[in-house]
């Protein structure tokens, strides 16, 4: 399969990179750091062993690459304008619009804008930062769930899955609903406590351990009141011991906000809390947050 990325930076950059790597036909859209991707290759450093791609298939302009078969999205969801402008060059019928984006209601909103595409949540938990042009830094975890959303030929979804497998990626397919909400569980309080409190995950759990705990339950509920499955307390016991042994870690949203950068508010919060309200549940702990994330930015 011809794979894309778009949105080449900690999350685009590892996956993509490491289809590459394992010999996939991957094409990547840069943006700051196209000229130095050119020049000197895309360097992955992982705590799963180190690599570095000489040759990158890099592009920063859609209309001169390739059609698709898989397109993976690693953009942040406050960029979906930009998404929707650079998306179409890449498509034929048949191709799978992979969003490894973070929050509830992406693929819903991408088929409005794009009603024929075939699409795909893809759900990260991942520690991985890109603070250098050209170099991924990958600290720990990095496997993936995906959840089909409306892509017709379930064997491409399986494919997909059996290449990152064959490319060291632990990638697993999940209900499209469940996934989603499994990764907001952690999301939700990760996010945007750590920008609130200005901490990172350990000092989060030190600290404010019981709260959110508190905050994992609510998005628990909310899902449960929403018809998602297999989601109980039990989940959330294991994302806090998953966190306890994480390296100490700034979540997307923190960087976000400590560069000055737009925060992913509407996504993550505004829009899993008005779904949950829609069917009859206040997720007011979260509501908190949000309304904290809206004061600051």
């Amino acid at each position: 399969m011809i794979y894309s990325v778009i949105g080449t930076g900690a999350v685009g950059g590892y996956y993509g990179g490491r289809l590459a790597n394992a010999g996939k036909e991957v094409h990547f859209l840069f943006h700051s750091d196209y000229q130095y991707v050119r020049e000197h290759g895309l360097q992955v450093n992982s705590c799963n062993g180190d690599f570095h791609i000489d040759n990158v298939n890099a592009y920063n302009d859609t209309s001169k690459m390739p059609k698709s078969d898989v397109v993976l999205v690693a953009l942040k969801s406050v960029n979906e304008s930009l998404l929707y402008k650079v998306l179409t060059p890449l498509l034929q019928p048949g191709t799978l619009v992979l969003l490894i984006q973070n929050g509830i209601g992406l693929e819903q909103d991408l088929v409005r804008e794009f009603p024929d595409v075939e699409t795909a949540a893809g759900l990260a938990f991942i520690c991985s930062s890109k603070t250098k042009p050209g170099v991924v830094d990958h600290q720990c975890y990095g496997s993936i769930n995906i959840g089909n959303y409306n892509c017709k030929n379930p064997q491409k979804i399986r494919q997909l899955i059996n290449d990152l497998q064959q490319s060291g990626v632990d990638a697993h397919e999940v209900e499209y609903h469940e996934a989603r909400w499994r990764k907001a569980v952690w999301n939700m309080p990760f996010n945007g406590m750590s920008v609130v409190k200005n901490a990172n995950t350990q000092e989060l759990l030190a600290q404010y351990g019981s709260l959110i705990y508190d905050q994992m339950k609510e998005v628990i509920d909310a899902a449960n009141a929403l018809g998602v499955k297999n989601l109980d307390y039990t989940f959330a016991d294991k994302m806090i011991e998953m966190t306890k042994v994480m390296v100490p870690y700034y979540p997307s949203m923190k960087l976000d906000y400590d560069f000055r950068r737009p925060m992913e508010i509407y996504y993550l919060y505004t829009r899993p809390i008005e779904e949950a309200r829609k069917a009859g549940f206040e997720m007011r702990l979260c509501a908190e947050v949000e309304a904290q994330l809206r004061e600051m930015e």
